[in-house]
This record gives C-alpha cells, sequence and structure tokens, in this order.
C-alpha cells in the first residue's frame, strides 16, 4: 500500500436506504441454528454466530455507533471480524475495512480521510503470517473527529494498490445483493450443502463477497486454514467430506500445484482464482496435480464479479454474469453503472456517462457475449515508436521452465523485468529463451532476479516500478 488518492465525501442519502432494514438478518444470517456456518479453529452454527453479532452490536452501541454512523475495521481474519462486520451493518452503519496488515501510519492516513466515528481494533496482536485466523478481542474506540455516514454506501474500500495508491471504493447494500444473486445463479458456485475453504483476504473483494457473504447468503459452510501453507490448506479440504471448492488468487494455485503428490481429495471439486492473470501452463498443472479444473474470474472492487470461467473451459474468455452490460471503447473494457463507485472523486477517466472504465484491455466476441481480457491497457508501451504489450513479455518470461514468477514494468525509457526463478537458473538461461521467443525491440533491457517478488496483502504481484526498485536494491545489500 503506497498511499491513498484524494477523497472527499458528499452529503448524501442515509446508509443502507437502498436496501431492507432487515438485509443482514434476511440475507446473512438466515437459515437453521444449528447449522455449521464458519469454521475458523472450532465450528461455529448460525444460532452462536447471531449470538456473537448481538453482543457486538451492544458493545459497538456502547461506544457510540448507531444508524447512519461509520467505523473502520483492522481486524485480522476471524470470527470477531465476521461478527462485528454483521453487527455494524445491523446497526444500520457504514463500514470502511482497513487491512489489519497497514502500518499505524497508513492506518492514520486512512481514518484521517475516511473520519470515522469508531475504530474498531485487536485487544491481542494477530497471528503470525502464515496463520489463516486469528482469535482477537475486538475493541472498538470512539474517534473525537470522527463524522456520520455523508453516502448511501454500506461499504467502504481500499483498492489493492498493486500500481500505485489505493483508491477508495464505495458499495452500497443493494450492489452486494445483486453481487450474492450473481453468485447464486453460477450452478457451479459452491450453494447450500457445499463447503467453501478460503484462502484470499475478507477485507477485498474476493474473499468477503464471493468467500465470506455468499458462503453465508447460500448456507455454505466456510472454513479457513489454520496455515496459509500446501499442507495447512490441503489438510482443511481433507478434514470434511462435503463437496468442497478452494477460493484463492493465482498465489495460491501456484502454491498447490507445487506440491508432487497430493493427497487423494474426493471431496475436492474446483479451485477458483482471481485478482491477476494466470500463468500459462498453471490450469493445465493443476488439473494434472489434483484432477479437477481451476476455474477463473475477472472483478473488481469498485463492482465485484464481471465475468468466470469455473470449469476450465473457456480459458482465457470468461462469460459475463447475470445483468453485466459491457461495451469496448477504444480497447478498453467499460462497464454499466449508474453512478460512480468513487465518492466525492469527479474523474470521466474512471467513470462517466453510466460508464465504469476498467481501464483494462479485451476482447468481446458478439457471437457468444464472452469476454477476454488482456491486462491492463497501460501495459501498451511506446519503444523506438514500437508498440510492446508488457502483459505479452510478462507470459513469455513464464512460460520459460527457469521462470515461476515474473513482472514487466516500463519506466518510461526502457523495459525491465524482475524475476523469482528456480534454482540455479542463470540470467543467460532466461536471456537464452526470451531471444527465441521475443523480436529484440520486446525484450527487457533489465533483468533483475530476486529470491521472491514483493506482493501487496491481497497476494498480488506489486507492479509500482519505484517499489520494485527497492526490493531489487534491498535483496543486494
Amino acid at each position: 500500500m503506497t498511499g491513498f488518492s484524494s477523497f472527499s465525501l458528499p452529503l448524501s442519502a442515509p446508509p443502507h436506504a437502498d436496501a431492507p432494514p432487515d438485509w443482514v438478518e434476511r440475507s446473512l444470517l438466515a437459515g437453521p441454528g444449528g447449522e455449521e456456518c464458519l469454521r475458523l479453529g472450532a465450528p461455529l452454527d448460525r444460532d452462536a454466530l447471531r449470538a456473537l453479532v448481538e453482543d457486538q452490536c451492544d458493545r459497538l452501541t456502547a461506544a457510540g455507533l448507531g444508524p447512519g454512523g461509520t467505523a473502520a475495521l483492522r481486524l485480522p481474519p476471524s470470527v470477531a471480524f465476521v461478527a462485528v462486520l454483521l453487527a455494524c451493518w445491523r446497526l444500520g452503519a457504514q463500514v470502511a475495512l482497513l487491512d489489519h496488515r497497514l502500518t499505524d501510519h497508513e492506518v492514520d492516513a486512512a481514518v484521517a480521510r475516511l473520519a470515522p466515528q469508531v475504530l474498531v481494533g485487536s485487544a491481542h496482536r494477530p497471528a503470525a503470517a502464515l496463520r489463516g485466523f486469528s482469535e482477537v478481542e475486538p475493541v472498538a474506540v470512539p474517534l473525537p473527529d470522527g463524522l456520520p455516514a455523508r453516502t448511501g454506501h454500506a461499504l467502504i474500500q481500499l483498492s489493492s494498490g498493486s500500481t500505485g495508491p489505493a483508491k477508495v471504493i464505495a458499495r452500497t447494500a443493494a450492489d452486494l445483493l445483486r453481487e450474492l444473486d450473481c453468485y447464486r445463479r453460477l450452478v457451479e458456485f459452491p450453494g447450500e450443502g457445499d463447503r467453501v475453504v478460503l484462502l484470499s483476504s475478507v477485507v477485498h473483494v474476493l474473499g468477503l463477497v464471493g468467500g465470506l457473504l455468499n458462503a453465508l447468503h447460500a448456507r455454505a459452510a466456510l472454513t479457513v486454514p489454520e496455515r496459509m501453507t500446501a499442507a495447512g490448506i490441503l489438510a482443511a479440504v481433507a478434514a470434511d467430506r462435503r463437496p468442497t471448492t478452494v477460493i484463492g488468487v493465482p498465489f495460491h494455485a501456484e502454491l498447490l500445484a507445487g506440491t508432487a503428490t497430493p493427497p487423494a481429495l474426493p471431496q475436492l471439486r474446483r479451485m477458483v482464482v482471481a485478482g491477476e492473470l494466470v500463468r500459462p501452463g498453471l490450469p493445465a498443472l493443476f488439473t494434472e496435480r489434483y484432477g479437477v479444473p481451476l476455474g477463473t474470474m475477472y472483478g473488481m472492487t469498485e463492482t465485484g464479479v464481471i465475468a468466470t470461467d469455473l470449469d476450465g473451459t473457456l480459458h482465457p474468455a470468461k462469460r459475463p454474469v447475470h445483468g453485466m452490460r459491457m461495451r469496448l471503447v477504444a480497447g478498453e473494457l467499460q462497464l454499466g453503472a449508474a453512478a460512480s463507485p468513487y465518492p466525492g472523486l469527479d474523474d470521466p477517466s474512471r467513470w462517466s456517462d453510466g460508464w465504469l472504465h476498467t481501464r483494462d484491455a479485451a476482447a468481446l466476441d458478439e457471437a457468444t457475449g464472452l469476454v477476454t481480457v488482456h491486462g491492463r491497457l497501460d501495459s501498451q508501451v511506446s519503444i523506438g515508436g514500437l508498440k510492446v504489450d508488457l502483459t505479452e513479455v510478462e507470459q513469455t518470461l513464464t512460460a520459460l521452465p527457469e521462470v515461476r514468477e515474473a513482472v514487466v514494468v516500463f519506466d518510461g525509457e526502457a523495459i525491465e523485468a524482475y524475476l523469482s526463478v528456480e534454482a540455479g537458473a542463470e540470467p543467460a538461461l532466461v536471456q537464452d529463451g526470451l531471444a527465441r521467443r521475443l523480436a529484440a525491440y520486446k525484450r527487457p533491457r533489465r533483468l533483475v532476479l530476486l529470491p521472491a517478488l514483493p506482493r501487496t496483502a491481497t497476494g498480488k504481484l506489486l507492479r509500482d516500478p519505484a517499489a520494485l526498485r527497492d526490493t531489487a536494491a534491498a535483496a543486494v545489500r
């Protein structure tokens, strides 16, 4: 996370004005009381979750939070996170989610911008980095400079910041319910009686809506592994016989595909990943290892899920979800959106005239309706008057047997590539492989080999050139 975009909220309708007042009870907490809904360590049924939400409502009310109020959550993945989030929404408050891995300086900057009335943090230190969840006691602290909600949004999120400063993004309760309806219509996505093993962060859109909220809404039991290692994830899958879908980012699929002899997992139905492009060869390798498809989804924090290929049969194309309107303008994919998801930010290059600008290059097949996303529109650069697609260079690199991961950037003058490679791989081997596959003007002028590439809090590869250079400089000290 490298910073926060300019943000100034206008006055507007109270939060949740677009959704039934009991939308949390009807959509997220409904179901038989004794039915397991969460497993973060010990199983938790719906009656127990309802009791925890009720308790947090009392605590938040005592801290001064009420209808039209604002709260910021800085909690690690935990039962407490779920209970506090649902309690805030049940009270009619607007919730801003802050990743618990942010520094105090970054949290202070976010709080100064968002001006929440209550900040909910943990009384204990979060678990170690590889732990999937924590056991924490939430503490709600009233903030004297906090302001009531100034828009009709239920949720405020910060984008991943993989390419630069994070954007402030707002979504209404009605839009969250719309996205949950899109998941309900996907017959391959987890539903009632199924089970989800969630690897993605619940602070960001895939883990939050596609994982947590959909599991509650669809009555699919949600499990978070105790440890986010290959062994820990596989143990979580094996621990239950119900049909299981694993949800994560491509990094997690790489981790599992790297297990040479995984155990038999007859309950595993598929893994679904989103967040960035999947490298060539990974879907086939994953299916070879586990005998099930590696499905992919395309989405944005601004809208949630946009298109899917859950069975891996359309790759690299995807089918738009129900009700999604799309068009191409000068090669950019744009999405129909009645209102801007960026409150207080008037930027026609991001949203204008009912269309959200994704800044992604794509192709639309008019005959089938399928969409193929090629990568960021700004990945097209000019080298000596010749156009180069950095995504093409990156995928060529990751297809080389010596390369595990790659990020390719342009510094305004030359192409640079940052790589993590297999043990013993030499730069000369990579250079030779590129020379046989890419024209000279497309090849990176500089190859930087690193033990591991830096990632954002959501697991995406960091693409900010300055941050990559800092990582490279630190690696040679």
